[in-house]
Order: C-alpha cells, then structure tokens, then sequence
C-alpha cells in the first residue's frame, strides 16, 4: 500500500464512520430538537447537516469531481426548519457515499493537482484533508447537541469500558 492510497482510504472509512455517528445522533432527535435554536447566533443540526451536505458537494463533487458548483452557503444557516431527519439524511448518506466512491477510484497522483473552490487554491489532497477535518468538526458538534438534548450516552466509546459490542470500524 502506497501513502497515496492510505489517505485515499483512510479519508473514506473516516468520513463513513463519522457519517454513521451523525445517523446515531440525528435518530434520536425528534423533528423540533433538530431544528433547535437557542439563540439566532447558532446552528441547529439540521443547519449542520445542510452545510456538510453543500461543503463535501462544493470541495468534493465540484472542485474534484467537476460536478457543477450549485451550493447556496448562505441558505445553509439562514434555514430556521426544513425537512425531517430522514430527508437530511439521505441527502448527506448520498453525498458522502458519492465523495468515497471518488477518494477509492481517484489516481493517487491527482492528490497534488490544483483546485480552486471558495476563492483558495488547494491541492486535492488538502481538499479532502479539509473535508474530512470540517466534517469531524461538525460531527462533534452534532454529538454534543444530541447529549444535551437527550441527556443519552451515545454508545460510541463502549468498547473502552468493557461494554459489549464495537459501533465503529475505526477508533
């Protein structure tokens, strides 16, 4: 295996497992605790999960797949409701899915090709560096407003406590 490979893949497996924990959280929540806001100054998760739908488009699909560029940032925040859980869902599990289908068929030596996306111009490799940090970002975020929310553990360090069963591929 090449360093350009391990990336490619590692990229892949993190951003389906983080996709997953998000699918965990986002079930629990009812259609009122996503779209929560405790003041106009934050994001509700479904504004989070609009906004990591268009970056991983916009980054991915756009700046490395060509795909055309039809993000509206803005709208991502601006949205006070929108639809349920299991539309956001689909709509962002389509996008990452698309974005893996990318990192396990693209050329290693594309990672240094030049990309232009939001005003930068970025190597591939940090494109998809960039996607899979923003990503985790927000995933956390989404954790932490589903505790808060449900006051639930969530399961996903279970295996460092001797509990049963393992949720993730990956730690």
């Amino acid at each position: 295996m090449t360093v350009e490979s391990e990336f490619l893949s590692f990229s892949a497996d993190k951003l389906t497992q983080l996709l997953n924990r998000i699918d965990t959280c986002v079930q629990r929540l009812t259609y009122e605790q996503v779209w929560a806001k405790s003041s106009v100054k934050q994001n509700s998760v479904g504004n989070l999960l609009l906004h990591l739908n268009g970056n991983v488009r916009q980054w991915i699909l756009h700046a490395v797949a060509g795909q055309p560029d039809l993000r509206d940032r803005d709208a991502e925040f601006a949205a006070l409701n929108g639809p349920a859980a299991p539309e956001l869902l689909a709509r962002l599990r389509a996008t990452v899915e698309e974005a893996v289908a990318l990192f396990h068929t693209l050329p290693p030596a594309r990672l240094l090709e030049r990309v232009q996306v939001q005003g930068y111009d970025r190597t591939v490799l940090a494109a998809i560096y960039h996607v899979v940090e923003h990503f985790a970002g927000h995933t956390f975020q989404i954790i932490y407003a589903t505790k808060l929310l449900t006051g639930e553990d969530l399961g996903f360090y279970a295996h460092l406590t001797g509990a049963a069963g393992r949720k993730d591929p990956l730690p």
